[in-house]
């Protein structure tokens, strides 16, 4: 099992700047991506931002040169740091862990979310 926590969204500004946390614990040898969702109102969950143990890491184009995702591996945690945020980055952010088990299958943990609000 692996439990996520997230931390650092609030509302600010369009063109602010936000820094989420996701504090990870449990079984995380097993973990082989880790990353960043978000949810707006009325919309499907979509990805951020990903970061895989390789060091592979992906963005969404529309948040590709304002959001960054990092992770510190002595502490596990991951950071998704985010500049000049626009109205529609605002929703609902979740911490997403994921497991390639042997089968092939993939098994995914989530946080609970935290919300960010970028407005005029």
């Amino acid at each position: 099992q692996v439990q996520l926590v997230e931390s650092g969204g609030g509302s600010v500004q369009v063109g602010g700047s936000l820094r989420l946390s996701c504090a990870a614990s449990g079984s995380l040898s097993t973990v082989n991506v880790m990353g960043w969702y978000r949810q707006a109102p009325g919309k499907q969950r979509e990805l951020v931002a990903s970061i895989h143990t390789d060091g592979t890491i992906r963005y969404a184009d529309a948040v590709k040169g304002r959001f960054t995702i990092s992770r510190d591996s002595a502490k596990n945690i991951v950071y998704l740091q985010m500049y000049n945020l626009e109205a529609d980055d605002t929703g609902f952010y979740y911490c997403n862990a994921a497991r390639m088990t042997q089968g092939g299958s993939t098994i995914e943990y989530w946080g609970q979310g935290t919300q960010v609000t970028a407005s005029l």
